[in-house]
């Protein structure tokens, strides 16, 4: 899958402040656990940073305008950053597809994708170009 490269003003917010806290929790806790333990131990560092979020966050999925659904994403951080976590051995393109219609369907403009699995972090910056404004209105309503 072949994706666009991105200029880091276009990701002008918290990623690195996320990509940071996931940095810290590799380094201590090494690869081979389950998702979940890297969810609880992101979750500590993302709050000793200061990031705001929440966790587990129950999402609306809309198709044709219509809620159809709902998902929830790993973490929503600053009201506007969707962070999906992975324990694989590597990531693989139908990883990062499944994100980006992630962003797509929750009409999120910026998303991490983060794998604890390997033996280095592995993460990717997500942007999604195909914000809905009809759709937005829709989320922010149910948000509100």
């Amino acid at each position: 899958m072949s994706t666009i490269k991105r200029t880091p003003q276009e990701f002008n917010d918290c990623t690195s402040a996320i990509i940071g806290s996931a940095m810290r929790v590799h380094a201590t806790l090494g690869n081979g656990f389950q998702e979940v333990i890297y969810q609880r131990a992101l979750e500590i560092e993302m709050s000793l940073a200061g990031l705001s979020f929440t966790r587990e966050m129950e999402m609306p999925i809309f198709y044709r305008e219509e809620l159809i659904g709902t998902r929830r994403v790993d973490f929503f951080v600053e009201g506007e950053i969707m962070v999906e976590l992975k324990a694989l051995i590597h990531l693989e393109d139908v990883h990062l597809a499944q994100a980006l219609n992630y962003l797509e369907a929750y009409q999120v403009r910026t998303g991490l994708l983060i794998n604890f699995g390997s033996n280095s972090l592995q993460f990717k910056r997500l942007f999604n170009k195909k914000i809905n404004p009809n759709l937005l209105n829709s989320i922010n309503s149910i948000n509100s």
